[in-house]
């Protein structure tokens, strides 16, 4: 029988490749050229030889390797092969594992990935991540219950971030419906979760919503000391409404100065991802005003991708925050007014007060998704002479509200 020295000691000679050195009751330590020592026991199911690995020295001592050996012996008595049953435990424990909620997540998402927006693929894993697989991740699907998930999203509620709750709830369903229909779930606890948490209540951008207000927003840009592009970005956000993240990422390519017109391709569209690859792009005709300050800031950024570049890099557009600090800077709160709410500024402001104006011709500019087939026949270019006039009537309108002129009601005009 052997000892921890001879294991210890044990090496192999040049002239073998692998030596054997025997203990008792078919266990053996085999020693390879390389210096690896490895236990098996060695049996004879149906006359012929057959070895189960039980591991390696040191990890598994001397000791631990007749425990192992003994266990084998015992399964083998009750007539089942030790190495069968060695697969079988392998493959159990590869399907257990299959069917977690984060492996089922990450299956799922896997699946999905393609037919999404990167934004929306990247934020459904990175909060499920986050908020799901630290509660719940290791939990077989089919274990996981109403209560379970309510725990989860209940800490995520604490933390008052109820509309993360409301999209973790979501992810969820998605997951437990794919794991319903793949077999790896019989419910969705998620469904039974409708109505339990407290109500979302959506918080609208700060934005000015009068003429007034309008005018002194309007003075204040145009009397902006900070960056020259800055204040052209300001300028642009008002005459053109379009959301922040277009306007900050404009490139010169996109825009034909003659011909009065920017071009948004579709993929840069806040759209699903069917609609950036297979959609239109969105056409925002350019008044006199808009190209006479894409004129002003075109020496300065003309030469490069973006008409509004980051000061610190050349090659990447200017901060998301760079509007938002501005309007900080000319002494509007956030609760006052922000990049997006030049968007609502234009909605209401021109519905309310220039008569003549198209609510649909407003949305088909502000890049609304409507439906029905008017909603389609505005976004086409066809129906440009109509959203050329809304522009050019916008930005005079602007125009009269900055100098400080009698505001004439368009609609009572």
């Amino acid at each position: 029988m052997l000892t921890d020295a001879d294991c210890r000691n044990a090496t192999c000679p040049p002239e073998l490749k692998r030596r054997r050195l025997t203990d008792s009751g078919g266990l053996y330590l085999e020693v390879s050229q390389a210096g690896a020592k490895r236990w098996f026991w060695k049996f004879y199911p149906d006359g012929k030889e057959s070895r189960l690995a039980l591991g390696s020295y040191p990890e598994v001592t001397l000791k631990a390797a007749r425990n192992a050996r003994d266990d084998a012996r015992k399964v083998r008595r009750t007539g089942v092969n030790p190495v069968q049953a060695r697969r079988a435990e392998i493959i159990a424990n590869r399907a257990s594992s299959a069917m977690t909620f984060k492996a089922v997540t990450e299956e799922y998402h896997g699946k999905k990935v393609a037919n999404w927006s990167k934004v929306h693929a990247a934020q459904f894993l990175r909060c499920c991540e986050k908020d799901l697989f630290p509660w719940i991740g290791t939990l077989p699907l089919r274990d996981i219950s109403a209560p379970v998930l309510l725990n989860a999203l209940r800490r995520v509620e604490a933390r008052g971030a109820t509309q993360l709750v409301r999209d973790l709830r979501e992810f969820a369903g998605q997951v437990f419906n794919y794991g319903i229909h793949t077999g790896k779930c019989d419910s969705n606890p998620a469904r039974d979760l409708v109505g339990a948490f407290k109500t979302h209540t959506v918080k609208h951008m700060a934005a000015v919503l009068t003429p007034t207000k309008a005018g002194e927003l309007m003075r204040a840009i145009s009397s902006y000391q900070g960056q020259p592009t800055t204040r052209i970005a300001l300028m642009l956000s008002a005459l053109l409404f379009q959301r922040p993240g277009n306007i900050r990422s404009l490139e010169w390519a996109w825009i034909d100065l003659d011909g009065a017109m920017l071009t948004i391709p579709a993929a840069e569209m806040k759209r699903a991802k069917a609609g950036k690859l297979n959609g239109r792009p969105h056409l925002v005709p350019l008044s006199t005003q808009a190209v006479a300050a894409l004129r002003e800031v075109q020496p300065l950024t003309g030469h490069g991708r973006y008409v509004f570049r980051s000061l610190r890099t050349g090659d990447k557009p200017m901060s998301e925050n760079t509007v938002n600090a501005a309007l900080r800077g000319m002494g509007y709160s956030k609760d006052e007014m922000t990049a997006h709410g030049f968007r609502a500024m234009a909605r209401t402001i021109m519905v309310e007060n220039i008569a003549g104006i198209d609510p649909d011709v407003i949305e088909a500019q502000l890049a609304h998704v409507k439906t029905g087939p008017l909603g389609s026949a505005y976004d086409r270019a066809e129906y440009m002479t109509k959203r050329k006039w809304l522009m050019q009537t916008w930005a005079d309108y602007l125009d009269q509200l900055r100098v400080g002129a009698q505001v004439i009601d368009f609609r009572a005009a």
